[in-house]
């Protein structure tokens, strides 16, 4: 046993530098003790007791222990500790949080999780909300989330496994699977994977890992993997045969592997009966297809407008502005965007009436002032509107890259135009890279005719081989 004195780990760590980083020496037993620890992490209270309870130990008892896992076992009430020989761990343990008590005469080091984590309350994201169901969500603290998960999922085999990445940053990464339902190699290969990042920070910190995951970069701009703010999601992804990744400091959790269908269910499929849950999906893919669809094919009927029956005669545009179609709508598209960034940027109080009057105000006076034309408005109006129809952000901006070249094949070509477009987009898709591998139009492509119904099909539990590497 190494006896791990205090000035190996003090000199480590930038006591005299940093306000916040502390040492309170004390005598315990009547021997000098030190303990190092953050001030913003500590429970005050509980360490204020653990304390008292040292001082109640006598030299005598004391001098009868053997070694530090004795005084563990009989003077340290508190559950969450553990005993460490090496300096560097006592010291990262510190910056982690924990606090660490240093005992003259002993070996090692005592490390005990009295940390506090400054923390929001688990609210209902505001993202994924529902109609039905619970209403809370994931916070910033991993240990939180991983405790919403536990609540629902009471089963022994549900693991959480902690890995470190990061090399100044040290972020806790929670690896949460169900043994024997989850795909074992993909839970190895993930594991490693994980093992294996030697980033120098990992700050910016789900964004940061998913790229890092990756092979290769790629600027494929369909998403690589489902995210989720909501604990019934991610428990009933891992009942499923998924498995999650919860990063510290981050309030969703990573579900992998990933397909582009499973972007086309909510919360709100489940919480209501079979038909309407259904139907909400239906509605919900229909409505994403039509976002990317709807302008584009405008301008190929535009391309034909005097073969159009009079049935569609609506669709042709009555009065020129002198602009042409392509750029009224791309401009709309930039304006769009413009107006959803500065409203990320308003104040609450304000944010409403701020859309209301940019919405009202802007539109009218882009059709008075005959910069655009009313059908352009109206079409855009819709695309905007119904964006939100899906929950991923993401899969949003995928869509509206794909829509947006398929605006200029339909200008430039028309039906001849806009056909090549649309091949290069599904092209596109079925060649995104995933972090796991997988094939992103499963159960399509390939296709599989268990994992295809089972889109549809109300199930709470299968077995891992439906689900996990059946896209690979």
């Amino acid at each position: 046993m190494i006896v791990l004195k205090r000035e190996e780990i003090a000199r480590l760590l930038p006591l005299k530098e940093s306000f916040d980083l502390l040492e309170k020496p004390v005598v315990i037993g009547g021997r000098q003790c030190s303990v190092f620890f953050l001030d913003g992490f500590m429970k005050d209270d509980l360490f204020q007791r653990i304390l008292q309870f040292f001082f109640s130990i006598t030299p005598e008892q004391m001098d009868a222990l053997e070694d530090l896992e004795d005084f563990c076992r009989r003077f340290l009430p508190y559950t969450e500790y553990a005993v460490t020989e090496r300096p560097e761990e006592a010291a990262q343990a510190v910056l982690s949080g924990p606090s660490v008590l240093v005992i003259e005469g002993f070996a090692g080091a005592v490390v005990m999780d009295t940390r506090t984590y400054p923390n929001r309350g688990i609210d209902e994201p505001e993202k994924d909300k529902v109609l039905r169901g619970s209403r809370d969500g994931f916070s910033e603290t991993v240990v939180f989330n991983t405790a919403l998960i536990r609540r629902r999922i009471r089963d022994p085999r549900l693991t959480f496994e902690m890995l470190s990445v990061g090399e100044s940053s040290k972020t806790d990464v929670a690896l949460g699977y169900i043994d024997g339902v989850a795909d074992p190699k993909l839970v190895g290969e993930l594991r490693e994977k994980i093992k294996a990042l030697t980033p120098k920070n990992m700050v910016i910190n789900q964004q940061n890992l998913v790229e890092l995951l990756l092979k290769k970069p790629s600027i494929n701009p369909f998403p690589k993997v489902r995210n989720t703010e909501r604990p019934d999601v991610a428990a009933a992804q891992l009942v499923e045969g998924r498995v999650v990744l919860i990063v510290d400091n981050c309030p969703t959790a990573i579900i992998l592997p990933t397909w582009l269908a499973d972007f086309s269910q909510e919360a709100d499929d489940f919480y209501f009966p079979p038909l309407v849950g259904w139907y909400m999906k239906l509605i919900r893919i229909a409505t994403s297809l039509l976002t990317m669809l709807v302008t584009p094919l405008w301008l190929v009927l535009l391309h034909y407008q005097d073969a159009l029956p009079p049935l569609l005669a609506f669709l042709k545009v009555q009065n020129d502005t002198g602009i042409p179609l392509i750029l009224q709508l791309l401009l709309i598209e930039f304006a769009i965007d413009g107006l959803r960034l500065a409203s990320v940027n308003t104040p609450t109080a304000l944010a409403s009436s701020l859309s209301i009057v940019g919405g009202l105000i802007l539109g009218d006076f882009a059709v008075q002032s005959g910069v655009v034309v009313p059908q352009v408005i109206f079409y855009m109006a819709f695309v905007a509107i119904a964006t939100f129809s899906q929950p991923s952000i993401e899969l949003g901006y995928s869509i509206k890259f794909c829509r947006m070249l398929l605006l200029i094949g339909a200008w430039a070509g028309g039906i001849w135009g806009f056909l090549p477009v649309l091949v290069f987009c599904l092209w596109l898709a079925y060649s995104n890279p995933t972090v796991t591998g997988n094939r992103y139009f499963y159960p399509v492509l390939p296709f599989s005719l268990r994992g295809f119904i089972a889109l549809f099909k109300r199930k709470f539990s299968r077995n891992s081989e439906d689900v996990p590497h059946m896209g690979k």
